[in-house]
């Protein structure tokens, strides 16, 4: 039997491109968004009471990971990127159906749109469904996952004079937590974990409008090198 769905709404992020999203939720908290809800869910009733939720869960497809052939194993980037296991044992981006759920903090509610907090969300995410947090029987104490026992250990982070005075200024333009942001996001170490970079070799990500370029001076350090205006992406 086929099923058919479609979004209620779209998250504008402060993620551009899929490099160094968190891999998971709420650890970076200082990654806003909002999700702007699309008719018939965007005049107030389909929000009604929710202002009485510090958080939600959404469903949402991943749009830039949609494949034609499920994929049965797959090399979650926890493993370090070389061992193989069953798709339904990870939260890999390559779903069956391309389905996500993300638990995010709910900041505000509009009639026709969420201002939402610690996500990993790429902007442009076609969200399916908001479901409220139910602390009582969301939160499991008892459970486990041998996989991914803890979070991710975070490695140092820090900048060159130049590039914190930039964040500094983008961040007043912006008017958003910037500095936290890429602190946050690069603490977690975006590299591929097989990685071992050179000194000289430079990364890079937009947050926001904002290009951020790094490197890495020893293996478990990144320094900002610069946070300078997005030049503008191939399309």
């Amino acid at each position: 039997m086929q099923h058919s769905v479609s979004p209620i709404g779209y998250v504008r992020s402060c993620f551009k491109e899929k490099f160094a999203i968190p891999r998971q939720p709420s650890l970076a908290p200082a990654a806003r968004g909002v999700l702007e809800l699309l008719p018939p869910f965007d005049k107030g009733d389909a929000v009604a009471g929710l202002e009485q939720v510090s958080h939600v869960w959404l469903l949402f497809l991943f749009h830039q990971a949609l494949e034609s052939t499920p994929r049965l194993k797959v090399r979650p980037p926890r493993l370090g990127g070389n061992r193989m296991v069953g798709v339904f044992a990870t939260r890999a981006t390559h779903r069956p159906n391309g389905i996500g759920q993300s638990v995010v903090r709910l900041d505000r509610v509009e009639a026709d749109r969420l201002f939402i907090s610690g996500i990993d969300l790429l902007d442009g995410t076609p969200v399916l469904d908001i479901k409220p947090y139910v602390p009582y029987a969301d939160a499991l104490p008892d459970a486990r996952n041998d996989m991914a026992a803890d979070a991710p250990t975070l490695i140092e982070v820090q900048w060159t004079e130049s590039g914190l005075l930039q964040a500094h200024r983008e961040a007043l333009r912006l008017g958003e937590p910037l500095l936290e942001l890429i602190e946050q996001c690069l603490a977690q170490d975006p590299r591929p974990a097989y990685q071992k970079p050179e000194p000289e070799r430079r990364y890079g990500a937009q947050f926001w409008d904002v290009d951020v370029r790094w490197h890495y001076p020893a293996p478990d350090t990144i320094r900002v090198l610069e946070v300078i205006p997005a030049t503008p992406r191939p399309t």
